[in-house]
Formats: C-alpha cells, structure tokens, sequence
C-alpha cells in the first residue's frame, strides 16, 4: 500500500444544464467536467480545477489510488476510471471517478514495475529483456489496493520468461485475467538473445584495379569525346 494520498476539491453541478456548451464553458473557467458514479447512488456531475487535476495526474499512484474527492464539503472515495485528453495538447478534458464502498471489491488497472534489469545475467550476455505488459487488472478490497506490482528480473538469464502467474501478490489481490474460465496464463516479460547482424565475409572490398576500365576511364573518354568534337 502507499502512503500518497490524493486529495481533489470539486463544485456539484448535477443541477445544471449539461451537455458540450456547458463543458466549453467549464474549460474556458479553467474547469474539468468530472461526473462520480457507483457505490449505489446517483452519479454526481461535478467540475474540478484544472491545475489541481493536472498537478495529482504527475504521479503514477493517482490512477491506483483511493482518492478523497471533497463536492462542496461532501467526502467521496473513488478512484479514477477513465481519463479524456486534448489529442493534441494533453491537458485533461473529463474524468470519470468510481465510487468505493468499504467491504466491497474493486477492479484497477495497477502498474508493473520490472526491476532488477541491469543485474540479470542475460543483461550481462548481452541479452534484450522485452517486457510485454504496462498494467494488469487486479481484484481487491479497496484497502487493499496496490499502488504497483513488481516483477524481479535480476534472476533472469537468456531464454527465460515470466508469466501472469509468477507475479508475487500482495495478500487478498488477484489478477483479473487468471480468474476467468478461459484466463490465459500470458507471457509479460522474456530475456532474448542479442541480436546479431549477419555480415557477408564474402563481400571483400572492391579494389581500384579491379574496377573495368570502361568504368575508370569514363570520364577521360568523355573529355576526348568532347576534344573531337
């Protein structure tokens, strides 16, 4: 578990018009349109300061974390679902925040971590560690939430792999996937051999004298061409 805590202030507009001229005009006052759904109560649309969403969204534990969402003096715990960017400048334009309730479980995407890279012995072979997962799906009480699983990979020598079922979990996290009747129990990490590039030993060198002549004397002909005429 982290010790982060996120903490957003956000104003209730569920009594307002909503729809895309309401949202321009929130952006335009520096406000993100949120809405907060689940836990068994209405959805509540809500607008967020942007420079206090974009400042919580520069550390990775904000899309793993148990978050305190304070709507006009009202607590909310929730964690962040979906995130809408700008496609060309980034900067968030919606969010949509799940409420949690105590007891009941939820399922996030939690980030991977793959350390050890650098004193694995297929590293040192000159070995290329691909790692094929970013995040997983994880089920878990809220207090149990990780804010990352981390995969050891000191260990691993050329060939080896790693697969869903390798990761150490915390106590009460399982991963999403591997409960399903047909999980499949994929690869996220594997340490394959170098790459070499093949050189042709045949290919030697062209030497000068071995150029034709009509070759190396193309240009003096051409001038003696042009002397003639």
């Amino acid at each position: 578990m982290s010790n982060n805590h996120f903490e957003l202030n956000a104003t209730d507009r569920s009594a307002e018009i909503q729809g895309k001229g309401a949202s321009r005009r929130l952006r335009k006052q520096n406000l993100v349109p949120a809405i907060i759904y689940g836990g068994g109560e209405q959805p509540t649309a809500i607008s967020i300061k942007i420079n206090e969403l974009v400042k919580a969204l520069e550390f990775e534990a904000f899309f793993s974390h148990i978050l305190t969402i304070n709507v006009d003096g009202t607590e909310h715990q929730a964690v962040i679902k979906d995130l809408q960017r700008h496609p060309a400048k980034g900067f968030p334009m919606h969010a949509d925040f799940q409420r949690v309730v105590k007891g009941q479980k939820i399922h996030m995407n939690v980030p991977v971590h793959f350390v050890g890279r650098e004193e694995a012995p297929g590293t040192a072979a000159a070995g290329v560690l691909s790692t094929l997962v970013s995040d997983i799906e994880v089920i878990c009480l809220p207090s149990q939430l990780p804010e990352y699983l981390e995969v050891d990979v000191s260990g691993m020598e050329i060939g080896d792999l790693f697969r869903l079922s390798d990761i150490k979990l915390p106590e009460g996290v399982v991963i999403h996937e591997l409960e399903l009747e047909d999980g499949h129990d994929r690869t996220i990490v594997n340490m394959q051999p170098p790459t070499v590039e093949e050189v042709d030993e045949d290919a030697d060198d062209v030497d000068a004298d071995e150029v034709p002549a009509t070759e190396q004397n193309d240009g003096a002909d051409a001038e003696e061409s042009n002397d003639d005429e």
